[in-house]
């Protein structure tokens, strides 16, 4: 299925409040991440409660957008709402 969701949508919800979450390994994040971003690896996705809130919007996303797509499948199926996927970093164009 093609993603819809856009960087700009991304900053629209990140500038009222949402939260950015960047699924890749805890090294790939150490090395780098977008701004204000949580690292939620997805190998612990099933820990997901005790790092994001579930009242706020969530934006996923790693380097392809593979593992942020399989991530926003497994939170939903954890009953999480509000969840995108921006796919790759690449795609994040907030300034």
């Amino acid at each position: 299925m093609f993603n819809t969701f856009t960087g700009n949508d991304a900053c629209k919800l990140l500038d009222n409040g949402a939260q950015l979450v960047d699924v890749r390994s805890s090294a790939e994040f150490s090395r780098g991440a977008l701004p204000n971003a949580i690292n939620l690896p997805l190998q612990s996705i099933m820990s997901a409660d005790k790092t994001i809130d579930r009242d706020k919007v969530i934006i996923l996303y790693c380097v392809t957008g593979a593992r942020s797509s399989t991530a926003k499948n497994y939170l939903e199926q954890m009953g999480f709402e509000n969840v995108n996927d921006l796919g790759s970093f690449r795609n994040y164009n907030c300034e």
